[in-house]
């Protein structure tokens, strides 16, 4: 299985998504014990964080690729095309999603998983919730990440002609964050408002992007900075070791006085991207990046396949662990939840994930070479291979 693993690029990308993928299949089984070998014990910020950060780093690489060939246009039309592949999986599992969620509820008498998922609207008027589901604005819980995504692509294709200027990319997104972050604007939906913000979120993405066109003389510059960024990465990392702390550990919350234990609960929201997850997050991606050379030998090993084939495969992977996620919560809550079988739920999900993975890697792999007559279907196959 090593052979499926795609080395003409950089694997960490591909290692870090993996896992931040596992992460989210576990952090949506409640009360699953291996979260605590998560990236949400490390901080505010999550498994989220990491993924819409990757997803615009390749992002930039591959339809940059396609800007620098064709054009803005051809670009543009080629994230257009994946907007709409994405759209059409979101609805599609929130199809499929649905209907294994209210069969369960039915199976086991069981109405909790209704209220949880938060899909008793729909249930109650479909006919409404269709369209409210068709236009984005129903949103399930564990179904609000592809909406998220889908949206932050379409701002980026508008925003392609500024990969040629990562500054100018990181301030009009960077500005555009700080007016939502002040003005408290979100989308509606038919439960509320978005609990991804995405015009919040877009920021993180074209951070992403930023950094992977990030000229040579930047990051030169960013090596130079290092006796600084350095102990200040490792400051911000300890401060959300300190947060995850008072949110998750009793003890600690009530060792602190009252008010400040309150502000550290509830002041640091999720859905605007707050500063101090926005600065935990970046914090450990430098860490990361000082810490793991590009070539990393382990990237490509057998140990690190679990994780790296998968996130060379992220949509499917997502898709499929969605399903199987609901699936171990099922059986923990309706048969066993003792430590051995949540290890099992763990094993065989992700087993299934990493096998669905090899799969479309080899399909990949066979199908996809491009006729060597036509130089645009040999970029275009390019970029797909990619992403």
């Amino acid at each position: 299985m090593l052979g499926l693993i795609r080395t003409n690029r950089d694997v960490r990308v591909d290692f870090f998504r993996g896992f931040a993928l596992y992460c989210i299949f576990i952090g949506h089984i409640p009360d699953h014990a291996l979260w605590v070998a998560t990236i949400q014990v490390l901080g505010p910020s999550d498994s989220t964080e990491t993924f819409i950060f990757l997803a615009g780093y390749s992002a930039a690489i591959a339809y940059g690729r396609s800007y620098d060939r064709f054009g803005w246009a051809y670009a543009a039309t080629a994230v257009l095309l994946r907007v709409w592949s994405l759209y059409v999986v979101h609805i599609f599992m929130f199809v499929a999603f649905v209907a294994q969620v209210s069969w369960s509820a039915t199976r086991f008498a069981n109405p909790a998983y209704i209220d949880e998922i938060n899909i008793g609207a729909f249930l109650a008027e479909p006919h409404i919730a269709v369209v409210d589901a068709l236009s984005l604005r129903f949103q399930p819980a564990f179904m609000d990440i592809l909406p998220l995504y889908i949206v932050v692509l379409l701002l980026f294709a508008g925003l392609l002609p500024l990969l040629k200027r990562p500054v100018a990319l990181i301030a009009v997104s960077g500005g555009l964050w700080l007016l939502v972050r002040i003005t408290r604007f979100n989308f509606t939906t038919a439960q509320g408002e978005w609990f991804f913000n995405p015009l919040a979120w877009q920021f993180l993405f074209m951070l992403g992007a930023a950094v992977a066109v990030m000229p040579e003389a930047a990051r030169e510059a960013l090596r130079r900075a290092g006796p600084v960024l350095l102990p200040a990465a490792v400051v911000f990392a300890a401060v959300g070791l300190f947060v995850s702390a008072v949110w998750r550990l009793s003890s600690v919350y009530e060792a602190l006085p009252e008010g400040m234990a309150a502000v550290i609960y509830t002041a640091i929201d999720k859905s605007g991207l707050h500063p101090v997850r926005l600065a935990h997050f970046l914090s450990l991606a430098y860490l990361v990046a000082r810490l793991v050379p590009q070539r990393s030998a382990w990237l490509t090993s057998a140990w690190a396949l679990p994780f790296t084939l998968p996130g060379q495969h992220g949509l499917v992977v997502f898709a499929m662990g969605v399903f199987l996620s609901f699936l171990g919560r099922l059986v923990m809550q309706e048969w066993d939840a003792t430590l051995p079988t949540q290890v099992l739920i763990a094993l065989v999900g992700w087993g299934v994930c990493v096998a669905i993975s090899a799969l479309q890697a080899w399909y990949d792999g066979i199908g996809k070479g491009p006729p060597r007559s036509s130089p645009l279907a040999a970029g275009a196959a390019a970029d797909t291979r990619s992403t």
